[in-house]
């Protein structure tokens, strides 16, 4: 990728509520409907392990039914132009399948499962529905490819690697309100300007450099900002 800017992209629930995706966070998001402590902890899936692949396998079908959008195939267009990475708080393919070839999920990977007690055994699912007594080659059973609430996100370091040698940042469809996630706009290099992409305004005050900021759905709002960052590459 020699002479490309590196341009990283950091996306959120947003990029993807933009294709029919439910979200966590909003007002009649998944939250308001499920009790964190009961489907996304290490705990709930030592409970009650049917519910916690239950609800997986919901977000599975849902997704499957689901394509990549306008503001996934902005992102795409743009390896034409730079060196692109994306950095995604999102659990989807909807990246991958709108054809980006550099993609670091925060948070994990909904359509692969891993090993219960070894997290670098991970498996791609078929379909949607996870085979409960599925297990890994050492006989572990497998869970979701999810960082539950009250576990480490081991890819916030090399997360932290890449945003830091960007010489154009965008954040996307993300509130900035999930931790440690939301802190990696704090690694980015002082005098490199950063594009917001959002309806609404995310909690920007952990951003020091200049900012510009459209007020837009990514779905709109990305294809706009790609035309305009294209023009400046050429």
């Amino acid at each position: 990728m020699s002479g490309k800017k590196k341009l990283v992209v950091f996306t959120g629930a947003g990029v993807s509520a933009d294709s029919g995706i439910g979200t966590f966070r909003d007002e009649d998001g998944l939250w308001a409907k499920y009790r964190i402590e009961d489907v996304c902890t290490p705990e709930a899936l030592a409970l009650n392990r049917a519910q916690v692949l239950e609800f997986y396998n919901m977000r599975r079908r849902e997704l499957l039914s689901k394509e990549s959008n306008a503001g996934h195939y902005a992102i795409k267009e743009l390896e034409n132009y730079f060196d692109v990475h994306i950095i995604t708080q999102n659990i989807d393919d909807l990246h991958e399948r709108a054809g980006s070839t550099n993609i670091l999920h925060l948070h994990g990977e909904l359509r692969k499962l891993r090993s219960s007690a070894d997290g670098n055994l991970v498996y791609p699912i078929e379909g949607w529905e996870q085979d409960p007594e599925a297990r890994c080659v050492k006989g572990s059973l497998l869970r979701p490819f999810v960082v539950f609430f009250g576990e480490s996100v081991p890819m916030f370091e090399p997360a932290v690697k890449i945003v830091s040698g960007a010489d154009i940042f965008v954040v996307a469809g993300t509130s900035l309100a999930v931790y440690p996630a939301a802190s990696l706009v704090r690694y980015v290099r002082e005098d490199i300007k950063v594009y917001v992409v959002d309806p609404n305004t995310p909690d920007i005050s952990g951003i020091r450099n200049e900012i510009e900021i459209i007020k837009m759905n990514s779905a709109e709002g990305l294809p706009l900002l790609a035309e305009k960052l294209k023009e400046g590459a050429v």
